[in-house]
């Protein structure tokens, strides 16, 4: 007679699954074997790996000790602009979320027309419309061109995730509010928002990650992010491959962070459940 399952095994086996260390260790493996593939194939090129010459980008240092190379003062730059963006165009989200799905004909039209004229044109022509030609009239720099840019069209995809989640929340919870006396304000402020925000959650960190890596695209304005460091790096060392590999391991440790984070959190709330 076969023994039943042990509950607390399962559970154990559960939690190691979801924790972030275990999420690390496959990304570790993962680079392993990313780097052994790419290493082998250059080696039969000929290529002269110079690995040592990077750290100098990263961290540069002297007597009086050390300071943040190009490469680090271009991630800043990246996650300046990332930031301001992000918080920027989750609020053009949810304000267009919100217009689309109100009762005024004017703000679905605008709502409508934003969404049409920003997710079917391309964010490098947007970028350029902005600091070319909207940037000289509004007396804007290229900084904020950028920023701009890139919240009005990553917003365009947040406010679907918003109205999704709006949406999703049952109508009795709408007609409780009402029964209540609560506002249209409050209903959401207090009853829809913090329901939706939980189920949306996923699609809005999976949005930051896709915001993080389209900030690339300000290079091509002349804005010293990380891309544009990098490619100023290799045009005075031609350490091609050695730049571009550090670089994309700089990105991938910023994008990976806010997917660990929300991976510890529901693992946390799917045991206490």
């Amino acid at each position: 007679m076969e023994s039943a399952p042990d509950p607390q095994r399962k559970l154990s086996w559960r939690k190691i699954h979801r924790s972030p260390l275990f999420d690390v260790t496959q990304f570790s493996i993962l680079v392993i074997l990313i780097v052994w593939f790419f290493s082998t194939g250059t080696e039969k090129l000929g290529y002269n790996w110079q690995w040592y010459q990077i750290p100098q980008y990263i961290f540069t240092h002297d007597e009086s000790g050390y300071y943040a190379g190009p490469l680090w003062e271009g991630l800043m730059v990246t996650l300046r602009i990332s930031g301001v963006s992000l918080v920027l165009a989750f609020l053009i989200g949810l304000t267009t979320a919100l217009f689309r799905l109100s009762h005024s004909f004017v703000a679905q039209i605008i709502a409508r027309f934003y969404l049409e004229a920003i997710r079917n044109t391309p964010l490098l022509i947007q970028l350029f419309f902005i600091y070319f030609v909207l940037g000289p009239v509004l007396g804007i720099n290229r900084m904020t061109s950028a920023i701009l840019a890139l919240s009005l069209f990553e917003g365009a995809y947040a406010s679907e995730i918003f109205r999704a989640g709006i949406v999703s929340i049952r109508r009795g919870q709408w007609e409780a509010a009402y029964s209540l006396g609560l506002s249209t304000f409050d209903t959401y402020y207090w009853i829809i928002l913090p329901q939706a925000i939980r189920r949306i959650l996923p699609p809005l960190t999976s949005q930051a990650i896709s915001l993080i890596k389209d900030s690339a695209l300000v290079s091509t304005i002349a804005i010293y992010d990380l891309t544009m460091q990098a490619q100023a790096v290799i045009a005075e060392t031609f350490l091609t491959f050695e730049l571009w590999f550090t670089v994309a391991a700089m990105y991938l440790v910023v994008t990976v962070t806010p997917c660990l984070l929300y991976t510890s959190d529901a693992a946390d709330d799917s045991v206490l459940v």
